[in-house]
C-alpha cells in the first residue's frame, strides 16, 4: 500500500495496513535544539524519522502579489523592529528569547482606502507569479504520484485578521459590517479564481483551509457573527472545491475552536486540525460528538512529548481507537515545540509506529 492510498483509505474508513505516519511540523528553532542533542545536520527529517511522504502540496500562490517591501526599522541586542512582506509592523526578539510570539505594533489594512488600493490589486488571481513558471510539466509529474496532495486554498477570517488586526477586525464587524462581508465575499472570489486551474488540471487528494480564529478560551468571534458573515462564503468555498472532485477539506485552527465546528460541518469543511490540548481540545471526544463525518489531525499533546515516555504512551493509548476506526492522523498538537527533548520524540516516534500497526493491542509500558 503505498502512502496515497494509506492516506486515502485512513481518511475513508477504509481497510489499511496501518495510519499514515507523519507530523504536521516542527519549529525552526527545535531543529536548532535537536541538533545539539545529536541529530544528523544532513537529514531529511521524513526520512530520518522513518514517515511517509503525507505533506506536499501544490506550489501555487495565494498570497499579495506583489507583496509589501520588507524593511528592518530598528534593532537592537534584545529585539528588532520589521516591516514584514505582509505590511505588518512587529517587534522580532533576539537570542534566548526568539522563539517568543512576536509583538504586533501596526497593521497596513485600516480603511477603504488600504482595502481598495493597497490589497485588492495585490489580490489579483491573474497574476503570473502565482502558478510556477513551467506549470504543465509539473502537472504531467503530479499524475504519476504516488503519495497524496493537498492545497492550501485560502481562508474567510484568518487573513483578514492578519491584515487588519484582531482589534481592527473586530471593531470592523461592528462599525462596518457591510465592509467585512464585503472583503470577506472579495477573498473567496479570489480563492475560487486562483484555485481553478490546479482543481482542473490536477487530482487533489484533499483540501487545507486556515483560519487560527480562536484561542485558549474560545473563539476568537461568536458562533452567531460566524454564522452571519462566514458561513455562506464557507458553503461558496467548499461547494466549488467538491465540484472539482475533493471530497476531504481540512480547516486549520489553534486554540478551542469547538464551538464553531459545527458551523464549520455546516459550511462543508470535514475536516480539523492541530486539536490543541492545552486549549481542551480533545479528538476522541470530537469523535464522540460528531461522528465519522468529522476527520481528525493531530490532537497529541506536546506537553506529554515534553514530559516523556509515561505521558507519551497515555496520550497514544488515549487516540488508539480513533487510529483503529480511521478518519484520523496522530500528529503533535501543533509543530513541534524546541522544549521537547529528541529523544522523547524519537521515543514517541517509535511507540506511535508501535501503536499504529496494533491500536487494540496498544499498552502503556508502565
Amino acid at each position: 500500500m503505498d502512502s496515497r492510498q494509506r492516506f486515502m483509505y485512513t481518511m475513508n474508513y477504509g481497510p489499511k495496513d496501518r495510519v499514515p505516519w507523519g507530523e504536521m511540523g516542527f519549529w525552526p528553532e527545535t531543529l536548532d535544539v535537536w541538533r545539539k542533542q545529536g541529530m544528523p545536520r544532513d537529514v531529511h527529517l521524513n526520512t530520518y524519522f522513518g514517515f511517509d511522504r503525507l505533506r506536499d502540496q501544490v506550489n501555487v500562490s495565494f498570497g499579495l502579489l506583489p507583496d509589501f517591501e520588507s524593511a528592518v526599522l530598528e534593532e537592537t541586542e534584545t529585539y528588532r523592529i520589521v516591516r514584514r512582506n505582509t505590511g505588518v509592523v512587529a517587534k522580532e526578539f533576539k537570542g534566548e528569547h526568539s522563539f517568543r510570539m512576536p509583538q504586533w505594533l501596526s497593521f497596513p489594512l485600516k480603511t477603504r482606502d488600504d482595502w481598495e488600493n493597497e490589497f485588492k490589486p495585490r489580490l489579483n488571481p491573474e497574476s503570473p507569479a502565482r502558478y510556477p513558471e513551467y506549470w504543465d510539466e509539473q502537472v504531467r509529474i503530479y499524475a504519476q504520484r504516488d503519495y497524496p496532495l493537498t492545497l492550501r486554498a485560502g481562508s474567510v477570517f484568518g487573513w483578514i485578521r492578519n491584515w487588519m488586526g484582531l482589534e481592527g477586525i473586530c471593531q470592523a464587524l461592528y462599525d462596518d459590517p457591510a465592509w467585512v462581508q464585503e472583503m470577506m465575499n472579495a477573498v473567496v472570489d479570489f480563492c475560487i479564481a486562483t484555485a481553478r486551474r490546479v482543481l482542473e488540471d490536477v487530482e487533489l487528494d484533499y483540501i487545507l483551509l486556515w483560519e487560527d480564529m480562536a484561542y485558549k478560551a474560545g473563539p476568537l468571534i461568536s458562533p452567531a457573527m460566524f454564522r452571519r458573515f462566514m458561513l455562506e462564503p464557507y458553503k461558496r468555498l467548499t461547494g466549488f472545491i467538491r465540484e472539482h472532485g475533493v471530497d476531504l477539506i481540512f480547516v486549520d485552527s489553534d486554540g478551542n475552536a469547538d464551538p464553531l465546528i459545527p458551523l464549520w460541518l455546516e459550511g462543508g469543511v470535514n475536516g480539523f486540525y492541530p486539536i490543541e490540548r492545552a486549549a481542551g481540545m480533545d479528538a476522541v471526544e470530537l469523535r464522540r460528538r460528531y461522528g465519522q463525518e468529522l476527520r481528525l489531525m493531530g490532537g497529541i499533546d506536546k506537553r506529554a512529548m515534553i514530559a516523556g515516555p509515561e505521558a507519551i504512551d497515555a496520550e497514544l493509548a488515549h487516540v488508539a481507537p480513533l487510529c483503529a476506526e480511521g478518519g484520523y492522523l496522530p500528529w503533535c498538537d501543533h509543530h513541534v515545540p524546541p522544549d521537547v527533548p529528541l529523544k522523547h520524540y524519537q521515543y514517541y516516534v517509535a511507540r506511535m509506529k508501535e501503536m499504529s500497526l496494533d491500536p487494540q493491542g496498544f499498552r502503556p509500558r508502565s
